[in-house]
């Protein structure tokens, strides 16, 4: 709930309505569905990776953050374009080994990739 707070506070009068976050190793993507002032809803991607400097006691904690706002009339569009992505990669890389995979369950699928957003 006070991380929830702090990031409603971040992005001043925009609320969020739905979030979820996917833990993804180092990294955690947040993927927040807020309204705006005239109660349109958009999504809100953040990437954020926790960067440590230093050793022992001199080690010091930072989180890198970056963002990006996907607006309604550009689904179709970015949804098209981030599958035609992962499927190239998916078709010029080596297969992944299942022990540098950070999620079990995503071992046993066939490395196809599938987002379904609804509003």
């Amino acid at each position: 709930m006070e991380d929830y707070k702090k990031r409603c506070a971040a992005d001043g009068d925009k609320e969020i309505v739905f979030s979820r976050a996917v833990k993804a190793g180092k990294r955690i993507y947040y993927l927040d569905v807020k309204k705006n002032r005239k109660s349109e809803l958009y999504l809100s991607v953040t990437e954020s990776k926790k960067i440590v400097t230093g050793e022992g006691f001199d080690a010091q904690v930072n989180y890198e953050k970056h963002k990006i706002f996907l607006y309604r009339e550009d689904f179709d569009k970015f949804l098209d374009g981030i599958k035609q992505a992962i499927d190239y990669i998916q078709q010029n890389s080596e297969p992944l080994e299942y022990s540098k995979r950070s999620d079990k369950a995503s071992a046993e699928e066939t490395g196809k990739f599938s987002l379904d957003i609804d509003f």
